[in-house]
């Protein structure tokens, strides 16, 4: 099952990389705004999964911050948007 984790781990990080195509050609702000976004989703998926793989429960302090922080950053950049600021 451990091989699982790792491997599944790994496909959340080709995911994130082929998201960083995705912020440097994104056409507007808000496209690069959403690909941050899903690449922190992924991330926290693939933190998840590592400390599945290697049995260790201080990642998921890690992966809980890290999801929290990066939702309250989109809601920040949206409203920065919003307002016309940028």
């Amino acid at each position: 099952m451990s091989t699982v984790y790792l491997a599944a781990c790994l496909a959340e990080l080709v995911i994130c990389a082929a998201l960083l195509i995705r912020v440097a050609s994104g056409p507007t702000v808000s496209d690069r705004i959403v690909a941050v976004n899903t690449m922190s989703t992924q991330v926290t998926l693939a933190v998840l999964l590592f400390a599945a793989w290697a049995d260790r429960t201080i990642y998921l302090d890690v992966a809980i911050w890290l999801a929290s922080f990066s939702y309250l950053a989109t809601i920040v950049w949206s409203r920065y948007l919003e307002r016309g600021l940028l």
